[in-house]
């Protein structure tokens, strides 16, 4: 059988404007009604007034898909979403892909089939298929922290670029020449967001070489093993850029490993922070994000879809917040430092 996604292919339009159609909304121009019925009859597709109908019986439950669960930002972002939906008399079911779109798209199915209302998802790559499948089936989704890539949806997240952008002028300000970034997958738009912005600081506004820059994944062991990969070159930086909390444990735990003093040797700046009761001194400067105030706000994001099906995507920014600490150290002595 047909799916709506063949029909908006076969008619050159989205999935949404499909679903508009078959369900009789008026927010569709004529010329564009009459390219989807054709492709409607075309290709055969039957709507499943079956499914429609159980669909409108709501069961009061949303799903929160995570990457990694065990990372202290995305368990205070849940904390958020939790919040949030108990208040609306709504119950949360917690899933985690383990950064695998293969596995997110797998629980999503499993969610859909468990007649969830609403899906929220922070993308383990570009959430594409995720947000394709949950169209398909008439389900409000919102993509949560990373912004999906080559399709329309609601999202909440902070500006990962520009917070980026703030680390690299804090560390251009205190005279390093030579960095590295050391970021997440190279297939999530978050962790290219975060490159970008770094390098816009260091190359396009400074006019600083080029920083190294490593992909890998968002995890402690990642972090580590970047960082004693950048540590081997020469010049070695003398300037590191985690892209998230996990990988800068990771470059800490590999920069005590070799000797190298943090900052007197090499300066370090993360993105997100750690919770304060996780933390008795805390040392690393950071690019803060507001994780239970974007889990609450994609809540409301949702809540707001489930109200109004047929309106437009939507979009919600947070500001993000620079804290600094030790971990970036002072000015350090240009006059010092061994020629490149």
């Amino acid at each position: 059988m047909s799916t709506l996604h063949d029909v908006a292919k076969r008619a050159g339009v989205s999935p949404m404007t499909v679903s508009r159609v078959v369900n009789g909304s008026d927010a569709v121009s004529p010329k564009l009604r009459a390219r989807v019925e054709r492709a409607l009859t075309e290709t055969g597709y039957m709507p499943n007034k079956l499914a429609r109908s159980l669909r409108a019986r709501r069961t009061d439950t949303i799903a929160l898909l995570l990457p990694d669960m065990t990372n202290p930002f995305f368990t205070t972002l849940a904390h958020g979403v939790e919040t949030a939906a108990r208040e609306a008399g709504l119950t949360m079911i917690l899933a985690n892909s383990d950064e695998r779109e293969d596995e997110e798209l797998r629980l999503a199915q499993l969610l859909l089939e468990r007649q969830v209302d609403g899906i929220l998802v922070v993308p383990a790559g570009t959430g594409a298929a995720t947000i394709r499948l949950c169209r398909e089936n008439d389900v409000p989704f919102v993509a949560v922290d990373r912004r999906p890539e080559g399709v329309e949806a609601d999202v909440v997240r902070t500006d990962s670029e520009a917070g980026a952008r703030l680390l690299g002028q804090l560390v251009v300000g205190l005279g390093h020449r030579n960095t590295a970034v050391l970021a997440g997958p190279a297939t999530v738009p978050t962790a290219a967001d975060r490159v970008a912005g770094f390098r816009r600081a260091i190359v396009d506004e400074a006019g600083l070489p080029e920083p190294l820059v490593l992909y890998g994944a968002f995890t402690i062991d990642s972090g580590r093993e970047m960082a004693m990969r950048a540590l081997e070159l020469a010049p070695r930086p003398t300037a590191v850029f985690a892209a998230n909390n996990f990988i800068a444990i990771g470059t800490l735990h590999a920069l005590d490993e070799l000797g190298v003093r943090v900052p007197e040797d090499v300066a370090v700046v993360g993105f997100d922070d750690l919770p304060e009761a996780m933390v008795t001194f805390p040392f690393l400067t950071v690019v803060a994000q507001p994780a239970f105030e974007l889990g609450r706000e994609s809540v409301a994001l949702l809540l707001h879809r489930l109200a109004n099906p047929d309106g437009p995507a939507r979009e919600v920014v947070l500001p993000t917040r620079l804290v600094i600490r030790r971990s970036s150290g002072s000015p350090i002595d240009v006059a010092a430092l061994p020629a490149d």
